[in-house]
């Protein structure tokens, strides 16, 4: 199987999105993980430090190792938004593929040293691993909203993204370019959407030339993804979509099966329901608007 590093380098020639997609167990992982067999592309999952500590950290990398080592399938395992060192080592050294290391809440001085180390510790303990650092502070709860939550951080400049990955040494950066974690109510409903800044992306990729990461995808309308890849993101991040179809899907299995009280007989239509939102994501990302095929 391709290295995470290759397999993110290949998506930035194709000028296609790797989709990275949240998940707390075993339903949604398995909703991922049919929806990316079906579009035949490579997937990311992410845990966060929440959801790591919900489902396990070795056993998710078990999960997720046992479905490569049985399928040989590109399926990749990222310790989403990791705030300490501590919980960095326990990832890297479970066997994860990637770390994201958010010290975003910081101010850029306190942001570099904390991630510049994060590198260095990770690659010692696994050298393939990707680390990628955060630039810009876009909330940090992938919830459902009233409203924008306070103290989000001001879009990232060029220069400040050149110097963050010259001096820290990431492999990916994840800037602050239009999105934020969770959704407003309005977003659920349809009603409203995020924006990105394809311009500022695209001055971004320049100034660095690494991958990025768009954080805090849900929300976002299809043509805004499209705008965002072909500008220069490399990971798409989805999360708050899949927690609101996995709450759709059980409500849906429980009104239809009233006395049913066997678990993996209502689970599946929660199953369905995930895999179809990650379906349709996944078949987005993977369109290339240079017309070049994705797969």
């Amino acid at each position: 199987m391709k290295a995470l590093q290759q397999i993110l380098a290949e998506a930035d020639q194709q000028t296609v999105g790797v989709g990275h997609f949240n998940i707390s167990d075993l339903v949604a992982l398995k909703a991922v993980y049919s929806a990316a067999r079906e579009v035949d592309v490579p997937v990311l999952i992410g845990v966060s430090e929440g959801e790591r500590d919900f489902i396990g950290v070795h056993e998710i990398a078990a999960l997720v190792r046992g479905i490569r080592e049985q399928d040989g399938f590109p399926i990749y395992l990222n310790a989403d938004h990791t705030h300490s060192i501590e919980k960095a080592r326990e990832a890297a050294e479970a066997g994860f593929d990637s770390v994201v290391f958010d010290a975003s809440a910081l101010p850029f001085e306190e942001n570099v040293t904390k991630t510049r180390q994060a590198v260095t510790e990770m690659k010692a303990i696994h050298p393939s691993i990707v680390v990628e650092g955060e630039l810009g502070f876009i909330g940090s709860s992938s919830s459902i909203h009233d409203k924008i939550p306070e103290g989000m951080s001001p879009m990232t400049t060029p220069d400040q993204a050149s110097e963050f990955v010259l001096r820290t040494g990431v492999d990916v950066l994840a800037p602050a370019v239009g999105t934020m974690h969770g959704m407003l109510k309005s977003m659920v409903q349809g009603a409203t959407r995020k924006h990105v800044d394809p311009a500022r992306i695209a001055a971004i990729k320049r100034a660095t030339r690494k991958p990025l990461t768009l954080h805090g995808g849900s929300g976002t309308d299809d043509k805004g993804f499209l705008d965002a890849i072909e500008a220069g993101i490399t990971i798409v991040h989805i999360n708050t979509e899949l927690r609101v179809a996995w709450r759709r899907g059980l409500e849906s299995a429980l009104a239809s099966k009233p006395d049913e009280v066997v678990p993996y007989k209502l689970l599946p239509d929660v199953v369905e329901s995930v895999k179809q939102v990650v379906y349709s994501r996944l078949r987005l990302f993977n369109t290339s608007l240079k017309g070049v095929p994705a797969h």
